[in-house]
């Protein structure tokens, strides 16, 4: 807060004080002249780059009744000669512009004075132009959080009568140039927040006599403060961070800096090793108002001996940060006693475990122990810290119910002064704390206990008793029960949190008398189990900027009336519910649109018009949205400032024009229309998003897209998969360099792959799966460095498999050749593929033995299992068809689950590698289907992460090696059809498997194949089950002498008969007449 208010008074200072332009100059008059066309035509070209959401250059107009630049918003001109001499475009939180934001635009206002640029939000990565110099008049530069890339243009330095200079927050590297040393009028220097400025700080900058505020906080600048006493004499406020030298030099500069009164030494993380620089810190405490030493590897000791008795304890300095140091409780119980004057304590991110029962801080207005383990302390319920304190912030501290105390009526008193509570992301479970801040704390204007375990219902007594609040968060937490209509009666609620509850009923008990709601702002109940209708009511919410009710079992019908009075919404989320819009085609809505998510809504069959009218969306997501439609043109051009479009799950007709509009986020753009009915080409145009879903289409022609005039390398990934594409893969793919996934499997493409798809040096997986590709691979695809994914399987390519693979893609967690038409060995040079997870060369004509060098895949001994809760969502994900236990099965990610080797219906041949029982991660191992032999490694039962393994037809003999049994996660077993012998080894999980696993191997026996194994001895048992069992024995042995009689019978008696006719002729003779008689009797 301090520091704002320096900031805003030395811009007030500048813009009046120092400024040789008359005031009256700058105040409009009814004969003001009119501004400069020139200048009015380089404020239109900088506009035009602009993304305008908020409405902040709504008067930027070219038309005839705003042909004065001078009244156009930010915008002030000297009403003698017309030229502009401030422009003021600060954005804010919520109101802000994107896009690029081009200095050189602006290179033509000559005189300005003033320029303000902060809080906006650059998406090209602009540089700052050296023509910096143009603005020779400038006097207040702030370009502070705006996201420009690049150095520091030295040529500011040629800017005299510059007093004000703020680049901190953005992406600037390389070093300070030493020009900024010749800005002789310059008071104030911030270049904080730039995480790649480095190099030492130009000994230039100590001429700079008028400086009296610098900051270099959170750089990587090093080396030496090259300043010497007599440098910067007037500097009050000094913010350095980063890996300096604590000389001597500097600090005794730093000591004789009379009139400082704010200092931060932020990330010195050799501070604690430099008694001297300590002892000076401790000198200047006196004269301190504002003292910041954060991630300075402090101790206990250290910070003590800034403050080594009572007398010399500051009773100026009123801010102090010691956040992220090795600070424990005796710290903080020394600035409890005596840090009297205190009025903002930082302290998160130290070793505090408890503090003292009663804190005494009679002047403290802010106290903030976030990220410390406070699971000793006892809290008071009246959270009566000071009678002064304001805000308490106590986040992600480990605090239970039971720190807590309830209040006794003796010690009662509320502590009215508390306006902000955050005690988010603890391990509260119980409502009581909710009664507690109800019943002290009733002045809060906000409250968070966000990331708890709180159950029950929300007391409904807790909204008529914070008549004040203005933000409720009570998000991630486990509360159920209706939200109590007592909340929709405290008419101060501005922000209302509840998402990912268990919270049910309807929304309507929250919004029944909603003109008590008047001022509420945002709304998100996402992710609960609320139930019933969107109520009407809620187009009182006049001032509503976000409506978020995502993943409810909302129904029924939404009107357009619902949001008449909405004017002010700029994000709505309703997705996953069961609503249906019913607007009429003609509908222009009150609003207009930053976020707009849809999904699983019904919007169609048409598609929504109303669209039309919303100039400023960024992200819309209307997936799933039953739209059943041709999407016009008009809104293919709204891509132009859209970051994210998903209207992937629809029946979308049509192709999609090849518009020659301009991408302004470009490689931020993400564009998803998978799973639609899209037809014809992709346009070239947009090569220009980043991220870009076509899969699941019907698209049937890439040479434009590819080839096209206006093809970019903006484009990072590309989905094609599921179509219908034809003919051969384009030839000119380095216009698409910047590529780093492409998925084109599942089409109708053959030929051969082009030489030019090895310009796709940044690639990370390339999938062109099932499709009829043939020819060798060209060897250009060795430019494949950063290659972690290649899918080629399901083709017609042939030769031998390349060992450049092996040798060049050393990136590869992923390979799959299967079901083509490779031939020869197992390259050797494949065992260089050490990060390899997944290797699938079955299905093809492979010969000779497996490699031996298979213990080179270091990757597969990891027994590390990634649970896919821990799987970060990534740029793309890879899908990838595997054999997987007997059946062919499409991974998503395999390489975070799986790790599996396929070399089955080959015809390799040799034994089975020792080596490969030293994989201790493989969770597959398929070498079916060959025509190895050999015996069955006996250490297999090593691989106790294997869930399959597949070895059926082979020629392996020996027996099972009895290791196989420790493998406990043995799911599916095959050793059917090989030449094994000798008996079934028992136990554990191989006592899970039937015969059918062993099926074909004529010489093994054992209790799987009920067959007993030579030598098995008769176990003794009980008398009564011998008797039992010696009766069964004699029944079996008068059955089988039955049978063989009867056997034997039939087979004397038949065949006397049948040789005697057939050997003796006139029995033959005499047999044939009685047939006849027989035969005539029955058909006559």
């Amino acid at each position: 807060m301090a520091s704002f208010i320096l900031k805003v008074l030395f811009a007030l200072s500048i813009l009046f004080l120092h400024t040789q332009v008359p005031i009256h100059a700058f105040i409009s008059s009814s004969s003001h002249v009119k501004c400069i066309e020139r200048e009015r035509q380089s404020l239109l070209n900088f506009k035009q780059g602009l993304i305008d959401r908020s409405g902040m250059l709504s008067t930027w107009r070219d038309d005839d009744s705003n042909r004065d630049c001078c009244k156009w918003r930010g915008i002030q001109c000297n009403n003698e000669t017309g030229d502009v001499r401030i422009l003021d475009l600060r954005g804010s939180k919520i109101h802000f512009l994107t896009g690029s934001i081009s200095l050189t635009s602006l290179i033509d206002l000559k005189n300005m004075e003033y320029l303000d640029l902060s809080n906006n939000f650059d998406y090209s990565r602009t540089q700052l132009p050296q023509q910096m110099d143009s603005f020779k008049k400038l006097r207040y530069l702030n370009l502070s959080k705006v996201n420009f890339y690049g150095g520091i243009p030295y040529k500011l330095g040629n800017l005299s009568k510059l007093q004000y200079l703020d680049l901190k927050g953005n992406s600037l590297n390389g070093a300070i140039p030493y020009q900024l040393g010749k800005l002789a009028s310059l008071q104030y220097l911030d270049l904080s927040d730039n995480y790649y400025l480095q190099g030492e700080i130009p000994y230039q900058l100590g001429n700079l006599s008028k400086l009296q505020y610098l900051s270099f906080g959170f750089t990587l600048l090093s080396g030496a403060i090259p300043f010497k006493v007599g440098n910067l004499p007037l500097l009050h406020t000094l913010k350095l961070g980063g890996n300096f030298d604590l000389t001597v030099n500097g600090e005794k500069w730093l000591s004789s800096l009379s009139l400082l009164t704010t200092l931060g030494l932020d990330s010195l993380t050799n501070l604690a090793y430099s008694g001297h620089w300590l002892q000076m810190i401790s000198e200047l405490i006196s004269n301190l108002r504002e003292l910041s030493l954060i991630r300075c590897s402090l101790s206990d000791k250290d910070v003590s001996s800034l403050f080594p008795s009572h007398s010399n304890l500051s009773t100026s300095l009123s801010i102090l940060d010691l956040s992220g140091n090795m600070l424990t409780s005796s710290t903080f119980q020394l600035l409890v006693n005596h840090s009297h004057n205190l009025q903002e304590l930082y302290f998160r991110e130290n070793n505090v475990f408890s503090f003292p029962y009663y804190l005494n801080f009679p002047s403290l207005m802010v106290l903030d122990l976030s990220v410390n383990t406070l699971i000793s302390s006892t809290i008071q319920g009246n959270f009566n810290f000071s009678s002064t304190l304001q805000e308490l912030y106590l986040v992600d501290c480990s605090l239970a119910d039971e720190n807590f105390l309830v209040p006794s009526a003796s010690m009662g008193k509320s502590s009215t002064s508390l306006v902000t509570l955050d005690l988010s992301f603890n391990a509260l479970k119980s409502s009581t704390i909710l009664q507690l801040i109800s019943n002290f704390t009733t002045n809060l204007h906000a409250l968070s206990l966000n990331g708890n375990l709180l159950e029950g219902p929300i007391p409904d007594g807790f909204g008529k008793a914070m008549n004040s609040l203005e933000v409720l968060s009570l998000s991630y937490n486990k509360l159920h029960g209706q939200i109590p209509t007592s909340l929709g009666n405290i008419c101060t609620l501005q922000e209302l949190h509840l998402r990912s509850n268990n919270l049910t009923g309807k929304i309507s008990s929250l919004i029944e008398n909603s003109s008590l709601l008047s001022s509420l702002r945002i709304l998100d109940l996402s992710n609960n189990r609320l139930t019933g209708e969107i109520p009407k009511s809620i187009e009182l919410l006049y001032e509503l900027e976000i409506l978020h009710l995502r993943e409810n079992n909302l129904e029924g019908d939404i009107y357009e009336f619902y949001f008449t009075n909405l004017s002010k919404l700029m994000d709505i989320d309703l997705s996953h519910n069961s609503l249906s819009l019913k607007f009429s085609t003609t509908w222009i809505p009150p609003f207009q649109l930053f976020n707009l998510e849809l999904a699983s809504c019904k919007l169609g069959p048409s598609f929504p018009s109303w669209l039309l009218t919303q100039s400023r969306l960024s992200f819309v997501d209307i997936s799933d949205a039953e739209i059943d439609d041709y999407v016009p043109d008009w809104f293919w051009n709204k891509l132009q400032s859209i970051s994210t479009l998903n209207m992937s799950y629809n029946s979308l007709k049509g192709i999609i024009p090849n518009l020659p509009i301009k991408l302004t986020k470009a490689d931020r753009n993400t564009v998803i229309l998978n799973s639609n009915q899209l037809e014809g080409g992709v346009p070239a145009f947009l090569s220009q998003v980043g991220s870009l879903d076509l899969s699941q289409n019907m698209i049937s022609d890439l040479d434009a897209f590819v080839c096209g005039k206006g093809a970019t390398a903006n484009i990072n990934v590309l989905d094609l998969s599921n179509n219908q594409i034809k003919g051969q893969l384009p030839n000119c793919w380095e216009h698409l360099s910047s590529l780093e996934f492409l998925d084109l499997s599942n089409n109708d493409l053959s030929g051969k792959i082009p030489k030019s798809m090895g310009a796709l040096v940044n690639l990370g997986a390339l999938l062109l799966r099932n499709n009829s590709l043939t020819g060798e691979l060209p060897q250009t695809l060795n430019n494949y460095t950063h290659l972690e994914t290649l899918d080629l399987s399901e083709n017609l390519i042939p030769g031998l498999i390349p060992s450049w693979i092996g040798d060049s893609l050393q990136q590869l967690k992923i390979l799959s050749l299967r079901s083509n038409r490779f031939f020869g060995s197992v390259p050797v040079h494949l065992c260089q593929l050490r990060k390899i997870l997944v290797l699938d060369l079955s299905r093809n004509n492979l010969s000779k033995g497996i490699p031996t060098c298979l213990s080179n895949f270091t990757a597969m001994m990891d027994r590390t299992v990634v649970k896919r809760s821990e799987i970060t969502e990534g740029t793309y994900d890879s899908n990838v068809l595997l054999m997987w236990k007997g059946q062919e099965r499409v991974f998503l990610n395999p390489e975070y689950l799986l790790k599996s080797i396929d070399l089955s219906s080959n015809d390799l041949t040799g034994e089975i590698p020792k080596e490969v029982t030293k994989l201790l991660g493989l969770v597959s191992l398929n070498i079916s289907r060959n025509k190895l032999d050999g015996e069955i490694p006996y250490d297999i039962g090593n691989l106790n992460s294997l869930e399959f393994l597949d070895l059926l037809r082979n020629h392996l003999y020996g027996k099972i090696p009895s290791s196989l049994s420790k493998i406990d996660r043995l799911a599916v077993l095959n050793l059917s059809n090989n030449d094994l012998n000798g008996k079934n080894p028992w136990g554990r999980q191989l006592q899970t498997f039937d015969g059918s696993s062993f099926r074909g191997n004529l010489g093994l026996c054992g209790e799987q194949l009920n067959k007993s194994c030579p030598g098995d001895s008769t176990t003794a048992m009980p008398q009564g089950a011998a008797e039992v069992d010696d009766e069964e024995d004699e029944n079996s042995i008068f059955y089988g002498a039955l049978c063989m009689s009867l056997g034997l019978g039939f087979f004397i008696g038949f065949w006397s008969l049948l040789g005697t006719i057939l050997l003796w002729q006139p029995w033959r003779i005499a047999y044939m007449r009685v047939l006849n008689r027989v035969t005539d009797y029955i058909y006559l």
